[in-house]
């Protein structure tokens, strides 16, 4: 975990001189480097969506409508690139209530179906927005898009938090591989995710990509195995 030592400094930086340099524009190398990673994305999310989302779709599709009624996908505006709203896909997981766009699932909420609860603990849930990537609204790796009832809120407790909207928002990120998961409850954990968010903003190259992508997988790997043998 991040000591309070260390939120404290870097929350004075990131409200002065990290505000400059995330405005800068990029060198000559960032730029080349977001021009692969856009061709990367690409072509990843063609792949999955082809050899994965092809068969999952259909099997997840035909659970969800057994398991309760309501749509198969759950559709939600979010918070985008420059600040741009975009509609996030993921699968269903919740009986249909008005709430699901004001207040985030938290363990053990009465509102995750069975075969909910199982989706997004494996993350399942989450690989419609292939799909987002492939129409350009999201990237494979990035800070997570959050909806517009908790952007708001995270913006009034924390300065600049838009600047994690200097990239697009990713399937996966930096503060998902450091465990950063579920709901963001308090200052601390929604600062703990501003902060990787921001490390990954300026620190972004196509290494720290595929360290990421690398460790997301093997998070995946362990979920499935432990399920396996436990």
């Amino acid at each position: 975990m991040i000591s309070t030592e260390t939120v404290n400094r870097s929350f004075d930086v990131s409200i002065s001189s990290r505000k400059e340099i995330g405005l800068k524009l990029p060198s000559d190398k960032k730029r080349r480097y977001h021009a692969w990673k856009n061709v990367f994305d690409f072509l990843i999310s063609i792949l999955c969506t082809i050899t994965v989302l092809s068969w999952l779709l259909p099997i997840v599709a035909l659970l969800i409508l057994l398991d309760s009624p309501g749509p198969v996908f759950f559709l939600q505006r979010r918070v985008g690139r420059a600040g741009r709203n975009f509609t996030c896909l993921k699968f269903r997981t919740m009986l249909v209530n008005p709430e699901a766009n004001a207040k985030p699932a938290e363990p053990n909420d009465s509102r995750i179906t069975r075969i909910g609860r199982f989706l997004q603990r494996s993350k399942i849930d989450e690989f419609p927005q292939f799909l987002n990537v492939l129409i350009g609204d999201m990237s494979i790796v990035g800070p997570r898009p959050v909806m517009n009832a908790d952007f708001i809120k995270f913006s009034l407790l924390i300065p600049n938090y838009s600047m994690r909207n200097l990239l697009k928002p990713g399937i996966t990120g930096w503060s998902q591989v450091k465990g950063l998961h579920g709901p963001s409850t308090s200052f601390e954990s929604i600062f703990h995710r501003y902060y990787w968010d921001i490390e990954y903003i300026h620190k972004a190259n196509f290494w720290l990509d595929l360290q990421i992508i690398s460790r997301t997988a093997a998070l995946h790997f362990h979920f499935f195995d432990a399920q396996l043998t436990g």
